[in-house]
């Protein structure tokens, strides 16, 4: 009578590790797929590094600059000289929407405080201010084409994502690119401590990690592109 439980025992065993080895079996075809590249393998750099200043993008140093002041005017196709430079670099452009009522009141306050200035310099006898009066006149002149609806405002971030082979060539890349941009009275900084964000940004992935703005209406806007 004891020699039954015993077998039974065996029997059980034999089931369990029957069961363990189909549930770790592996196909051939399985193991073969394990070890496939995919898209990501091929395209992913060996190693990235962030720095306050830049990236290190496997072998490549990577820098993102911002746009942050514009001159009053930009002339017709003023950036095709900088997309036109014989070095490697991406460039984003996020344009975002404004309600022109809310910018219509805010312009409305900005034109009675300058001229509310201006009355107040002519009582005292002050000669003109030239740099006031262009700002009275842009203001009314931007103000009558959004009610117009002739222009419409947007919030215009612009970035460019900069490559070279070691830092010392990245630093005289972005001189290069500060220096054509001033000659324009156009501005830009290295995004500190955001290159991470800034690099995203540039990524054909259309998000705007950055956020870094500046209003402009349709006019500068449009001469932006190069498509001219």
């Amino acid at each position: 009578m004891a020699f039954l439980p015993f077998l039974t025992r065996q029997k059980e065993e034999k089931k369990s590790d029957e069961a363990g080895q189909q549930m770790y079996a592996v196909s051939p075809e399985e193991i073969y797929k394990t070890g496939e590249l995919g898209l990501k393998d091929i395209i992913s750099p060996a190693a990235l590094e962030v720095s306050p200043s830049f990236l290190r993008l496997g072998e490549k140093f990577v820098r993102t600059i911002f746009f942050f002041s514009y001159p009053r005017y930009l002339h017709t196709n003023w950036f095709s000289p900088i997309i036109n430079l014989d070095k490697i670099f991406d460039i984003a452009m996020f344009v975002h929407p404004v309600d022109t009522s809310i910018v219509l009141r805010e312009l409305r306050r900005q034109v009675a405080r300058v001229q509310s200035q201006i009355q107040t310099r002519e009582e005292h006898g002050l000669v003109r201010d030239p740099i006031m009066d262009t700002a009275y006149r842009d203001l009314e002149e931007i103000r009558d084409k959004l009610q117009q609806a002739q222009e419409k405002l947007f919030n215009f971030g612009l970035y460019i994502t900069v490559y070279a082979d070691t830092e010392e060539e990245l630093n005289k890349n972005e001189a290069q690119l500060r220096g054509m941009l001033e000659a324009k009275l156009v501005y830009i900084k290295p995004a500190l401590f955001q290159q991470e964000d800034g690099f995203n940004s540039t990524l054909p992935l259309a998000t705007d990690k950055l956020l870094i703005h500046t209003y402009l209406n349709s006019s500068p806007i449009s001469s932006t592109f190069p498509f001219v």
